[in-house]
């Protein structure tokens, strides 16, 4: 069957695209079913906002729709930037000037109150607007006082990854490669929930 991803940023889509990869899925992107309407991300909440995406997209195209919706939450801001993420600095998706203005929020903040966590919720949504499943992934660190590494997007630069056990504690998200971070991103984490939550769903989870 056919998973649309009802994403319009080029990066997340290639990095989610990648990761859906090994479930045999095909994967159909907005522009191969004429384009996708804009939505208001207006919830409070991840969950609310990847839940609305999914079932927009699975009424306008009439087919089985993947949303995300994901951000970093600082603890030294209240959560911020949150939910408003990807228009931290004012304009979607601007990650230069978003990055800018967490490096000033966070000029005066110590080194013990820097801690953050990157959250991903996904959505998979009918056509009749039907959620079928509802996961989310996390990865906790501490926010940086200067961008290291040249992968990924977002704030990846000024994340370094800081839970014990994790393999790759200690450096920063956007020093990964991607095959390095597909497992153990706040995406790559969710996405396993989703596998999971498929696999032990009914014999036919989509219909």
């Amino acid at each position: 069957m056919n998973l649309l991803l009802a994403s319009g940023n080029a990066k997340k889509a290639s990095e989610l695209l990648a990761m859906l990869e090994p479930f045999g899925l095909g994967v159909l992107r907005p522009e191969d079913v004429g384009g996708l309407p804009d939505v208001d991300e207006d919830q409070p909440t991840f969950e609310g906002n990847a839940a609305k995406k999914a079932r927009s997209a699975a009424a306008a195209s009439g087919q089985i729709a993947l949303a995300d919706d994901s951000g970093l939450c600082v603890d030294a801001l209240d959560g911020a930037p949150g939910i408003f993420s990807a228009r931290y600095a004012g304009q979607h998706g601007d990650d230069e000037g978003n990055n800018q203005k967490l490096l000033r929020a966070m000029a005066q903040v110590p080194e013990e109150q820097r801690g953050a966590h990157f959250v991903c919720c996904l959505c998979v949504a009918k056509p009749d607007g039907t959620v079928l499943f509802q996961t989310r992934g996390e990865v906790h660190g501490r926010i940086l006082h200067e961008s290291r590494g040249s992968h990924g997007f977002g704030y990846d630069p000024l994340f370094q990854i800081d839970e014990p056990d994790h393999p790759h504690r200690g450096r920063a998200m956007a020093e990964l490669q991607a095959h390095e971070k597909a497992t153990i991103s706040h995406r790559g984490r969710a996405l396993q929930a989703l596998s999971q939550a498929i696999a032990q769903a009914s014999p036919d989870p989509f219909r």
